[in-house]
């Protein structure tokens, strides 16, 4: 390199570097300080004094850490919802409206099915509460079991044996069969099932489920004799009907003939016709009314009850499963056309000798799905096959869940209406493990042990109709004569006998007003709103901009990357550089020294001014101009050409020295 080129990269080696090209992190730093716009990182360098440089430190740490706190809630809240709601004045489409006998079917034409159950329910009764003229309770207990040990065994309590727990004695119960006490302890019952809810303050009635093996076992009590006496009841029950075919089960429930005497809706006649047929396990014949028949939805005019749904309905209490129910009337549910009615959880019982009226008013629903809740808008997001052909519901989806449950672990199906596909119903002759099975999957529901609870989504579209009920006697005192009679002639061709007041209802179904409320979910923030609030976060605390926060991601991540990238890099390339070199002589060791400025040699060649800054050597005087020695001009060149050798041993020599700097 030429002397000239030497000093001018020095010259530029030994000038301070600033801006992204700083050699350090601390003099970029330094840079950024003093050229952003965030006014308190140029308080930090330019203050005068450690205090008031803590100080302004200390203030912007804390509006940094603000601004992110602020915009982390900012981003956590984006995904929330306003809700609005509006109301419309407009006509109607009425609901669908079903309704179902509390008996399902004719106690005289189920009879001859139930004659050994009804038989064995009486005795059990007799055993426990003693309907007999004998006051004795002894002698009940020794004359209950008399007419039926005379005949075969009962086979109902032989299958779920029922059981009274005596006031204090948990371990011990006395068996309605044999009308003895027999332990009950954890050898019989599953540790897992083991006696619940039994109380020490009375006796309590119960009875006993087992599997195929008899070697799990659970009792179930119950603190009323009433209820476990009616769940007992209600379990056989089942399994006899299940065995029934489905048209033999239409056939002994009511007609709509027979459960509608009169119709009428928004002020025009209608009959049965009017109705479609629903077949319920647990109550017989349903009938829906506005089931959206021929693809046609009625509407109403008006609200009020003169344009609502008027309906008589035929109760015929002498039709009734004295075990079965214990009320007298009718339940009506109002859905939509395309959900399924779930009588037994939502219906609302109607009572006879009485005239109901239901207002309605209708609500409906819009919610957000994914990601701001969630709601389901179909069956497509939740892993539950949907059996009863109908619109999601978390109603219909927690019931498809349990039933196939009860398929996958039973073997059967209860309680259900249409089946699962390749299922049927249980009973007990197909099935011997069904009950045990069923009280099993039953306590796991209700524990929420299944999963089906954190399966279910709730819809995100609905509609909800908001009832209220107001109770009129009817017929009135007045009245009942004549209107009676008159029923009676009209229902002369289907009921053969003279009416009762308490054998009828009357249930009346209308809107109260045509107000439509509509309950919208909307999203509460949008992008621009989102960058908006951080860019006011930004502003409030820092003063700073869009383009501060470019700068900023570009000194602090992209050039602080580079500079440290630029740091590793020379440094390899040193190291690669020392180990190519070619091996110097091993300098002699010396045990003293000192260091001779004058061996300072320099790469660039001695200048004048670098003359000058060397130290002259002790004591030495500085000499004057000599003359000139003309007669040593012609040694010039030989002198010349030994320089130069000599010169390049003497930087040989150097350069090898440099590896070795504890040598003098």
């Amino acid at each position: 390199m030429a002397p000239g080129e030497k000093i001018k990269a020095k010259i530029k080696k030994n000038l301070p570097v600033t801006g992204p090209q700083a050699p350090n992190i601390k003099e970029l730093m330094q840079w950024y300080c003093l050229n952003t716009n965030t006014h308190g990182c140029r308080r930090i360098v330019v203050s005068r004094g450690r205090l008031r440089r803590l100080l302004w430190i200390l203030f912007t740490l804390t509006a940094v850490a603000l601004i992110f706190w602020q915009c982390a809630l900012l981003i956590s809240s984006f995904y929330t919802v306003s809700v609005s709601i509006k109301v419309h004045f407009q006509k109607l489409d009425f609901p669908a409206v079903t309704i179902c006998n509390i008996n399902p079917y004719k106690y005289s034409a189920v009879r001859h099915l139930l004659a050994d159950l009804e038989q064995e329910t009486r005795a059990a009764l007799k055993t426990l509460y003693g309907f007999s003229e004998v006051t004795s309770r002894k002698r009940r207990e020794a004359q209950s079991w008399s007419s039926v040990r005379k005949g075969a065994d009962p086979k109902f309590l032989n299958l779920a044996p029922l059981m009274a727990f005596e006031k204090g004695e948990t371990g011990k119960a006395r068996d309605f069969f044999t009308g003895r006490k027999r332990k009950v302890n954890a050898r019989i019952i599953h540790k897992a099932s083991d006696v619940m809810h039994i109380h020490n303050s009375k006796e309590v009635v119960g009875f006993q489920l087992c599997s195929n093996d008899t070697s799990d076992c659970a009792v179930y009590t119950f603190s009323s004799g009433v209820n476990a006496i009616q769940e007992w009841y209600k379990l056989h029950y089942m399994n006899i009907m299940a065995q029934v075919s489905q048209e033999k089960k239409i056939n002994m429930s009511y007609s709509a003939d027979e459960l509608l005497i009169t119709c009428f809706f928004d002020g025009v006649s209608c009959d049965a016709r009017n109705f479609t047929l629903f077949h319920h396990p647990m109550y017989g014949n349903c009938y829906t009314f506005n089931n959206r028949q021929n693809e046609t939805i009625l509407s109403t005019s008006m609200g009020g009850s003169e344009f609502g749904l008027q309906v008589i309905l035929y109760i015929n209490e002498e039709e009734y499963n004295p075990f079965l129910v214990s009320s007298t009337g009718a339940k009506v549910i109002v859905h939509r056309q395309d959900e399924y009615p779930f009588v037994e959880d939502v219906g609302t019982e109607i009572e006879t000798a009485m005239a109901t009226s239901i207002g309605m008013h209708l609500t409906e629903s819009f919610k957000l799905s994914d990601p701001y809740s969630q709601c389901t808008e179909d069956w497509s997001d939740v892993q539950i096959t949907n059996i009863y052909n109908a619109t999601y519901s978390p109603q219909i989806c927690l019931h498809s869940c349990f039933q196939a449950k009860m398929v996958e672990n039973c073997g059967c199906a209860q309680y259900s209406q249409p089946l699962p596909q390749g299922a049927d119903y249980c009973n007990y002759q197909q099935h011997p493990n069904w009950m045990y099975c069923y009280y099993q999957l039953h306590q796991a529901f209700v524990r929420e042990e299944l999963g089906c609870q954190s399966v279910c989504k709730e819809a995100c579209n609905f509609k909800e109709w908001t009832l209220t009920t107001s109770l009129a006697q009817w017929p009135s005192e007045v009245s009942e004569k004549w209107l009676l009679s008159v029923l009676t002639w009209d229902q002369s061709q289907q009921i053969k006998k003279k009416l009762n007041k308490t054998d009828l209802a009357k249930l009346l179904i209308f809107y109260k007003d045509l107000n439509q409320r509509s309950i919208m979910e909307n999203p509460a923030n949008s992008i621009e709103q989102l960058l908006s609030n951080i860019g006011g976060q930004l502003g409030l605390w820092m003063s700073c901009s869009v383009v501060c926060v470019i700068e900023i991601i570009e000194v602090f991540f992209i050039d602080s990357l580079s500079i440290i990238a630029r740091q590793q890099w020379h440094k390899a390339k040193g190291w690669w550089a020392r180990r190519r070199a070619p091996a110097c002589p091993e300098a002699p060791r010396t045990r003293q020294g000192r260091v001779n400025p004058g061996l300072d040699i320099d790469d660039d060649l001695p200048t004048f001014t670098s003359a000058l800054s060397l130290p002259p050597a002790p004591g030495a005087q500085v000499p004057g101009t000599p003359p000139p020695r003309y007669n040593t001009l012609r040694l010039e060149r030989a002198f010349s050409s030994q320089l130069t050798d000599t010169q390049e041993a003497a930087d040989h020599t150097i350069n090898c020295l440099l590896p070795y700097p504890h040598l003098p």
